[in-house]
């Protein structure tokens, strides 16, 4: 079943570049496939800030738009 096997995974757009997920992926899942340290970043999704408390719930959809930023710290 090729078209069960491609609807298993949704496109989205990171930092203006195309990735991909399956379809059940949380937030913070998605952040460390990317090679992220979820602790260390901030989430834009879909043109909002989204808030930590929310990110376990956040689960990736074809389309999505997130924007990622490193958080520096320092003095």
């Amino acid at each position: 079943m090729p078209d069960a096997a491609k609807s298993a995974n949704v496109s989205l757009q990171v930092n203006g570049e195309e990735k991909s997920c399956p379809a059940t992926t949380r937030l913070p899942d998605f952040l460390m496939q990317l090679g992220l340290n979820p602790r260390l970043v901030a989430v834009e999704y879909n043109g909002e800030i989204l808030h930590r408390q929310f990110w376990d719930e956040t689960r990736m959809e074809e389309g999505d738009r997130l924007e990622v930023v490193t958080i520096v710290g320092g003095g």
